[in-house]
């Protein structure tokens, strides 16, 4: 059993996600399964099953798409919905079933197919796509003169934290004795190979930073940014709250 929409999600996928159908079972050899190709985690399934096995009232054979939904809030929602059942065949993990009888839009679909692989995907490949995130990153005068790094270029080579990638934007705290925000950057190449041991200091990674903004060196300071914002230690990278990152775009 075929149906168009059943084609244009198999297409949807294939051409996205250049992930190859497997049919794995002799006995089903309609079951397509979609796969990640690092971790081979299942993100999608195509089935052709008789509609009694999901909807009583209804006979005769229908094909179905298989998504797995985290947010349970989501997943609920859903199951609401016409053309949507608790998930056949692999109820555990938020699975949820797609009829692929044209009552579920081709557009509905495909959304919800992304959000079934980003709720599988490696934590690599998840961080690799997510969006642009903010970071609030310490650095110490002690190894490095951060205070005068961008007085002749905008752009210099930095320490790569876990999680960071390109295009996100970095928030240099200079610790003491100046214990505040001077610099503003953009994440412009990661992964660059560096080997410094010392002092209890190692780096095996660099990321290339580009100068966006400078802030005073009385404008964040520790003080205000543990009265106003709940920091109260920069010891790592770590994410900015709301009112601080709104504040530093004023």
């Amino acid at each position: 059993m075929s149906s168009k929409i059943r084609e244009e999600v198999m297409q949807y996928i294939s051409g996205k996600y250049k992930a190859v159908p497997e049919y794995l079972w002799k006995r089903f050899p309609d079951y397509a399964v979609f796969r990640h190709e690092d971790n081979r985690k299942w993100f999608s399934i195509v089935m052709d099953i008789p509609y009694g096995k999901i909807d009583r009232e209804r006979s005769g054979m229908v094909d179905i798409l298989n998504i797995k939904v985290s947010d349970l809030l989501l997943r609920d929602l859903l199951l609401q919905q016409d053309g949507f059942y608790a998930g056949y065949h692999i109820s555990r993990g938020n699975w949820v079933s797609i009829v692929l009888d044209g009552r579920v839009p081709l557009e509905t679909i495909t959304p919800l197919i992304d959000t079934s692989f980003k709720a599988t995907a490696s934590s690599k490949r998840a961080n690799e796509m997510r969006p642009p995130k903010e970071w609030l990153i310490p650095s110490n005068p002690k190894y490095y003169d951060i205070v005068h790094a961008f007085d002749d270029t905008d752009t210099i080579t930095w320490k790569q934290g876990k999680g960071m990638k390109k295009d996100d934007t970095v928030i240099l705290y200079v610790g003491s004795p100046v214990s505040a925000i001077l610099y503003k950057c953009r994440v412009l190449e990661t992964d660059i190979p560096f080997d410094f041991h010392k002092d209890g200091l190692t780096i095996t990674k660099l990321m290339k930073i580009k100068l966006l903004k400078r802030y005073d060196k009385d404008a964040f300071t520790f003080e205000r940014m543990k009265n106003e914002f709940g920091i109260f230690a920069v010891r790592g990278p770590r994410g900015i709250p709301n009112a601080l990152s709104s504040a530093l775009k004023k």
